[in-house]
């Protein structure tokens, strides 16, 4: 392990982020789960959520614009209003666009809206490893030549339908090292989600990336969309992620 892995956590309400944010998570991410996997919050929301972070914390807010249809015009909108909210860094689900240059076409419109507002915010191209389970969104291994060549900063993998499958369900260790080398001869950094648990870890660290986020694991009962994040599941999941 060359680096510490950082931690993306999803809250969904002000009450949710301050738990995170006082558990000096790296991201506190704003998310609406009752709108899909990368369901957008309100801008409002946005808002109160950066407020809660001290000004002095390397806390970084981050914030879904949604599983986003192919409508580049859309996607530029939401992601400038979620620029404008305070978010640092946005991320856009790739669900619509079926082949590498639409989705590259979507992504060059955010980043091109987002950068011109404020360059130092970081865009997140996100797809999905139960594509399969999908009748749009482009291949896994399309990814990073997309985020790359839209000018994104990250590259993430969720998963589309949340159920009891998670990412290791899709994708072979092997083919998310791959990914992850892939990304690397792109200059980008990698993020790792989807139903995460902690008997993960150790093939999280097999992979190293440079992100992973969360939600169902730190909420009452497993369930992102009626349970809540509690401080508790916070600290039983950094002590496992962090314990070497």
């Amino acid at each position: 392990m060359s680096h510490k892995i950082r931690l993306l956590i999803s809250p969904r309400t002000v009450e949710e982020a301050r738990i995170v944010i006082n558990n000096q998570i790296d991201y506190i991410d704003c998310k609406n789960p009752e709108e899909g996997s990368l369901g957008a919050n309100f801008p409002w929301i946005i808002k109160e959520m950066k407020g809660l972070i001290p000004s002095n914390s390397p806390q970084l807010l981050s914030a879904t614009i949604g599983d986003f249809p192919n409508l580049p015009g859309s996607a530029s909108l939401a992601a400038l209003g979620a620029a404008v909210s305070g978010a640092d860094i946005i991320k856009v689900g790739l669900k619509g666009p079926k082949d590498e240059k639409s989705a590259i076409k979507l992504m060059k419109n955010v980043v091109k809206a987002v950068k011109d507002y404020n360059d130092k915010t970081k865009v997140v191209t996100a797809g999905y490893a139960d594509q399969s389970r999908m009748n749009s969104s482009p291949e896994f291994m399309k990814l990073p030549i997309i985020a790359s060549e839209s000018g994104s900063d990250i590259v993430m993998l969720d998963t589309y339908i949340k159920d009891n499958k998670g990412l290791f369900d899709f994708l072979t260790i092997d083919q998310l090292i791959q990914f992850k080398h892939e990304a690397e001869l792109y200059d980008l950094e990698v993020a790792l989600a989807g139903n995460l648990r902690k008997k993960d870890i150790p093939l999280i660290y097999d992979v190293s990336p440079n992100i992973i986020g969360v939600r169902s694991v730190v909420c009452e009962g497993y369930d992102r969309n009626n349970g809540s994040i509690k401080s508790h599941l916070i600290v039983e999941l950094k002590r496992e992620l962090y314990k070497n």
